[in-house]
């Protein structure tokens, strides 16, 4: 016992050694970003805090829109500004279009098979080029608009018979279930959840992931202790994963069971075509590895992010009533108060437009990107960016940054009006003061489906209906509390209760 505790003194000493060595001839010889010191082997990973997107804004404080951080033996550098960040995803985008190796990527996502960890190259674009033609592209989205539209009326029937009852809504499920409802049908072919538990379990699968995804994992950093899995992430990962990949399964084999029922225009069809025809997928054959990867990413991806994003639009809305009248008001000029809005009404929305702006620019999905590797040392505002480096872009800061934004902290959707001080931007990422679904190469691929879902359905909830807080609450009162993870959800859901606002006939009709 006493020589393997010497042995392991010596391995740790060696490391701090080397460590300080390392660090020491690096600054010597390169200019590094500023950053705060770490601890011996674990560098900054203890100093992260429970919400890392905060903890790393009140560095940028400190050491300026470029931060140089050490997480084990990784080197990490953190954008924090949209200069800093347009530097990285603009200029040296083609250096950091590759994801550095993480547990999640290995144990969830079928060891890097998916689109969202696959390392750039060949079968990345292929994997893009499906989706984006079968999903994503604008003939897709506007062929698919049918089945948005009627999922879209299916919620607001959910939500007009639950207020007719006198029960408040949960929110959150409410517009979760609409969202996969839809995506399941445009990418699967028909609804993949009944009514009942289905769906609130799946959603609880894909939090537990976004939580899981989000936790800085000390394995990933420190090579020793990875087998030790001392945070137990790895461990949960892969009971999840089993979980995942058995709905999935299921999926693929009810699917091919329907081949014959006149239905193949969805993309999970699209998929078992290329295989059954055996069409070469870039660096071989098309697996059900492969298809179950990329279904992992439009399931957790493609629905969790748009449903809380919606729930946050509503959520600001409620409790900013005065905004949400002029909401409205602008709703009944275009639409009326006949019938619902549709998806063709909603570029003659510019407030409905600014006010989703502004929730991605206080409530982005991601609050840190995904990270991002760079392949080759890189010099940004002057410092030293060494070979392998990830990146982190806090997205989250950067719509906070009081030197491009006015009072940041304020929900101001007329900043993004014509003649506001941000009526240029949009969220496309071109613009880097804003930029929700990333920039570049590695931006999110089904963008524009999400920025539709998350429109049509905060349009149709605002002009539909008015919103009543449980127990007596008052707007000021709603809880805002946000709760970290790869995707930024509301700590408390959202629950209210619905008033009908437009005329009698439009819920006879249309329900």
């Amino acid at each position: 016992m006493s020589s393997l505790f010497l042995q392991f003194c010596t391995v740790i000493l060696s490391a701090v050694l080397y460590s300080l060595l390392f660090r020491k001839r690096t600054n010597s010889t390169r200019l590094q970003p500023p950053g705060p010191k770490g601890w011996p082997i674990l560098g900054n990973l203890p100093q992260l805090g429970t919400k890392p997107h905060e903890t790393l804004y009140a560095l940028c404080k400190i050491y300026g829109p470029l931060i140089y951080l050490r997480f084990g033996s990784v080197d990490v550098v953190v954008a924090s500004s949209c200069n800093v960040a347009s530097q990285f995803l603009k200029t040296h985008d083609a250096n950091f279009n590759n994801r550095p190796p993480n547990s999640g990527a290995k144990h969830i996502a079928y060891n890097y098979q998916d689109l969202v960890f696959a390392p750039y190259g060949s079968r990345w674009r292929a994997l893009r080029k499906i989706c984006t033609l079968h999903l994503f592209s604008a003939n897709a989205l506007d062929d698919l608009g049918s089945i948005r539209q009627a999922e879209v009326m299916s919620m607001a029937k959910e939500v007009y018979l639950q207020g007719k009852k006198g029960a408040a809504v949960d929110l959150s499920q409410a517009i979760y279930v609409c969202v996969m409802d839809g995506l399941s049908r445009a990418s699967v072919g028909w609804k993949v959840f009944g009514e009942g538990k289905e769906a609130s379990e799946f959603k609880a699968m894909v939090i537990e992931l976004m939580e899981l995804a989000g936790v800085f994992n000390v394995g990933d950093f420190v090579v020793g202790l990875k087998w030790i899995d001392p945070q137990g992430v790895a461990g949960k990962m892969k009971k999840l994963h089993k979980r995942f990949d058995e709905f999935f399964d299921s999926l693929i084999e009810a699917r091919r069971t329907r081949k014959n029922k006149g239905e193949g225009r969805d993309l999970l069809s699209v998929l078992l075509n290329f295989q059954g025809e055996g069409v070469d997928f870039e660096e071989g054959k098309l697996t059900d590895t492969n298809i179950k990867a990329l279904m992992l990413n439009l399931f957790v991806a493609g629905t969790d992010t748009t449903s809380s994003t919606a729930e946050w639009a509503l959520a600001e809305l409620i409790h900013q009533p005065d905004i949400l009248k002029q909401a409205q008001e602008e709703l009944d000029s275009v639409v009326g108060r006949h019938h619902l809005v549709t998806e063709q009404d909603l570029p003659n929305l510019p407030i409905l437009q600014a006010i989703i702006k502004e929730v991605f620019r206080l409530h982005p999905p991601s609050p840190l990107s995904l990270p991002r590797m760079g392949t080759n040392a890189c010099e940004i505002n002057g410092y030293h960016v060494p070979k392998n480096a990830t990146l982190l872009v806090n997205v989250w800061a950067i719509g906070r940054d009081p030197a491009v934004w006015e009072n940041p902290l304020r929900f101001d959707p007329w900043r993004f009006l014509p003649g506001g001080s941000h009526a240029h931007a949009d969220v496309m990422g071109n613009n880097f003061e804003l930029i929700p679904f990333g920039a570049g190469r590695r931006k999110c691929a089904g963008m524009r489906l999400g920025l539709r879902m998350v429109q049509i359905m905060t349009a149709t909830l605002i002009h539909a209906f008015d919103w009543v807080l449980p127990d007596g609450q008052t707007p000021d009162e709603l809880d805002m509390e946000e709760a970290y993870g790869l995707n930024l959800q509301r700590k408390v859901p959202l629950v209210a209760s619905p008033v009908p606002r437009l005329e009698p006939c439009v819920y006879e009709i249309a329900f």
